[in-house]
């Protein structure tokens, strides 16, 4: 039995930022909390969305650390009850989004963010309670505008992603012009995210042709935009086609994804200051190789697929043009120079044993088979 459920109201392309009133309507939101941090209001985005919408927010919560913190959730909820706030508006990368995302279950189920992990049975206590968020991105790559899920570090220094139909943005607001400033390097980065969640999607094994349509598209878009995008960031066509490959790749997330995010997710929990997409990229090429052999994926011909949708030659060169890109792209080769040490690789490997996409990868990754990973990317 499959579930396919697309739920999130988009409004997308140059100019989209103007509904923001209508969709604030819609969900019956009229005194927001705004989430967002300091490098994207220091760009003069809120003073524009302040203009649209005609009046000053009540509160801005601009702390929004690199990687979401259960710390960050509980100062930001503190914020959202003092002004009664009855919603919140989202405005900056995964980050701000996955942060407001954790303050509408803390406002409204007021218990501690780790009770609510997957881990730990804590989904389905997630309700239809939850406070109404519109997610409005400004970068291209997580896709969290339309994700069920939100990853957050918790106080005990894990990291836990929070997943729950009812946490999805009541409306996404995706406007390229509000991506047209961001760095080439992040461009790049965030990018890599989007083209890793296209990719693990794809591979997921669960039965779902729409999403495996979608994460295709996604791919080609970005693979196609990416290097444009880094290269010449005033490029509209080029931000247009990566920011709905973002959007696209996220919409899929119902398949699950895989070992690559279950390492990521483990190491950015160990070491907040690392990359998320930077992490993907890294870990890609590895993760691919161990999921060759995985029946589903041999069974539906998946590396071909994923070529054509690359535009390269042969299913055979997936990885060597993953690697290309990577370089082209100017991003990190490998871990170490990422100050890395090995000795954290087996709490790398406990971390990703119990993440939440470590189930949904084609092929089941046993602690030798991470380690593998691990020394291959080092």
């Amino acid at each position: 039995m499959a579930l396919i459920n697309y739920l999130t109201r988009i409004q997308f392309g140059y100019g989209s930022l103007e509904t923001l009133n209508e969709e604030m309507a819609l969900a019956g939101i009229k005194n927001p909390l705004l989430v967002t941090d300091k490098g994207v209001r220091q760009l003069g985005i809120i003073d524009k969305i302040e203009k649209i919408i005609g009046k000053k927010f009540a509160a801005i919560y601009d702390e929004t650390p690199g990687n979401p913190t259960e710390a960050a959730v509980r100062d930001a909820e503190q914020l959202f009850k003092k002004i009664n706030a009855d919603g919140i508006i989202a405005v900056g990368g995964g980050s701000a989004i996955d942060l407001a995302k954790g303050v509408a279950i803390l406002a409204s189920h007021s218990r501690p963010l780790k009770d609510f992990s997957p881990l730990r049975g804590g989904s389905a206590t997630i309700t239809s309670k939850n406070y109404p968020l519109i997610a409005i991105p400004t970068t291209a790559g997580t896709g969290s505008e339309v994700g069920r899920g939100a990853v957050i570090i918790l106080d005990d220094g894990s990291k836990t992603a929070l997943v729950s139909p009812f946490i999805i943005p009541k409306a996404a607001i995706c406007d390229p012009e509000l991506t047209l400033s961001l760095p080439a390097r992040l461009t790049a980065a965030t990018g890599m995210d989007a083209i890793s969640h296209c990719i693990e999607t794809f591979l997921a094994s669960a039965f779902n042709p729409p999403a495996d349509g979608i994460a295709l598209e996604g791919l080609r878009r970005a693979w196609k935009n990416i290097r444009i995008a880094t290269r010449e960031p005033e490029n509209r066509e080029a931000r247009l086609n990566m920011l709905i490959a973002s959007t696209m790749g996220a919409m899929t997330f119902q398949k699950g994804l895989g070992c690559v995010h279950s390492l990521s997710h483990s190491l950015g929990g160990l070491n907040p200051k690392l990359h998320h997409g930077t992490l993907n990229a890294i870990f890609l090429p590895a993760v691919l190789t161990f999921n060759r052999s995985a029946e589903s994926v041999k069974e539906e011909n998946k590396f071909d697929r994923l070529a054509e949708a690359m535009g390269i030659s042969s299913g055979e060169m997936v990885e060597d043009a993953i690697v290309e890109l990577r370089e082209d792209l100017g991003l990190p080769d490998n871990l170490s120079s990422l100050g890395v040490e090995r000795s954290l690789f087996p709490a790398v490997i406990k971390g990703a044993l119990k993440d939440s996409c470590h189930p949904t990868n084609p092929k089941t990754a046993t602690a030798e088979d991470y380690n593998n990973m691990l020394e291959s990317s080092y």
